[in-house]
């Protein structure tokens, strides 16, 4: 194949456009002053089944970034219901808590791309990649049924995976969310309603309410579960018409779009690298926080990483998105909410209730000192991490397939 035509040569090659990829497509758009400039092609799905869905990432940060300007909205109130009603209003200043919609991050990205002269923007869907002598060849296919090659130094590849990695505990955080739009005041604008456990608990797991309003008359509303495998669209409708209607007491109401999604809650150790030049990025390279499943925060922490390593000319392996204290912890709660060991909406309820609720975000973001994390540890059941801790060494890692959820 290395006669291969080859269409494009660059430095960089940035196999997808979701949030890994335009991430780091945008820290090489506009290098920093002094650094070393560097070439990028970003290979994006046209749209069609090979483009991810629309989506919405929630993270949290101290007052402005980069990214306000495309929000849908931001909170400095979070609230956690218990099942039996008890009600837990945080504010978390200094941080905040930032909703931002896959489509308003691609417009913001588009902008940000759009004239920059060392990165060049190809809608193709990437077939395969191959090593080659100095870099790697790209192989794509363009919406006209055209065949497009790229030459590059460094890939970076930002698909989802077809299979994960070995795991001694794999769950899945699956969930699907209404866009309701109400014809009065129902919502407080001001707190995200984060978990609302008044959901019916399932056999395995745990299940819960999540309320992202976006004004007084408008928000996503989602139901979640961690469980073992993903729900059909008609139960995830049911269990949202009884949150949204029951529990909530939401009267008359409209349904202007939906989004669904199943993340893996996994202790799977995630490769970084497939070849000697071609890097994974993003949840599939173990972005996902296994605890909780946010990613943007440490996409982004991954992302800055590469491009000062590219930018620097040194070897761009992207770092672990988690530290190892990090991953063993979710690994030990994550084995014992699978064994039934602990009461998954009880043991999240506390720690919001007795952990201020900053500090609780910098944990489950990874930002916490060992200190820190020890307070934290005084209000779990020890007894029961303990045993799952103890047992974790003696835990068969099985391969798994990544969740897929069902669609409508």
């Amino acid at each position: 194949m290395e006669g291969a035509a080859v269409d494009v040569e660059s430095d960089v090659a940035v196999v997808g456009a979701g949030a890994a990829g335009l991430s780091l497509a945008l820290r090489l758009a506009r290098p920093p002053a002094g650094a070393r400039p560097v070439t990028a092609v970003l290979l994006a799905a046209p749209p069609g089944p090979y483009r991810a869905a629309r989506r919405t990432w929630c993270y949290w940060e101290a007052g402005a970034g980069p990214y306000d300007e495309a929000l849908t909205a931001c909170w400095q109130r979070l609230r956690v219901r218990s099942g039996d009603g008890r009600t837990l209003d945080r504010a978390i200043a200094p941080l905040r808590y930032k909703m931002l919609s896959s489509p308003a991050f691609e417009e913001l990205a588009g902008r940000g791309l759009a004239g920059s002269p060392w990165v060049r923007t190809v809608e193709a869907v990437v077939e395969r990649i191959e090593s080659a002598a100095g870099g790697a060849l790209v192989h794509g296919r363009r919406p006209d049924g055209g065949r497009v090659t790229a030459r590059a130094r460094w890939v970076f590849d930002s698909r989802p995976l077809p299979r994960l990695p070995p795991a001694r505990t794999t769950l899945v955080q699956h969930f699907r969310g209404w866009f309701v739009r109400t014809p009065r005041p129902v919502f407080d604008a001001a707190a995200v309603e984060l978990m609302d456990f008044r959901t019916p608990q399932p056999p395995h797991g745990l299940s819960f309410g999540y309320v992202l309003p976006t004004g007084p008359r408008e928000a996503l509303v989602e139901y979640t579960e961690f469980s073992r495998r993903p729900l059909g669209p008609a139960a995830y409708d049911r269990a949202l018409r009884r949150y949204v209607t029951g529990t909530l007491g939401i009267g008359e109401h409209e349904v202007t779009g939906w989004e669904q999604g199943a993340i893996p809650m996994t202790d799977a150790d995630f490769p970084r690298q497939s070849a000697a030049r071609v890097f994974w990025i993003g949840a599939a390279a173990g972005a996902t926080r296994p605890a909780t499943g946010y990613t943007f925060s440490a996409v982004q922490r991954q992302a800055g990483a590469v491009a000062a390593a590219l930018h620097a000319g040194r070897r761009p392996l992207p770092p672990r998105p988690h530290s190892a204290r990090s991953r063993f912890m979710d690994a030990v709660l994550l084995h014992a909410l699978d064994r039934g060991r602990i009461d998954g909406p009880a043991f999240f309820t506390e720690l919001f209730a007795r952990v201020p609720a900053a500090r609780l975000l910098r944990f489950l973001d990874g930002r916490t000192s060992w200190p820190e994390d020890l307070s934290i540890g005084l209000h779990v059941p020890a007894a029961a991490m303990l045993r799952s801790a103890l047992a974790l060494p003696f835990a068969p890692r099985r391969d798994g397939r990544a969740p897929r959820p069902e669609t409508a």
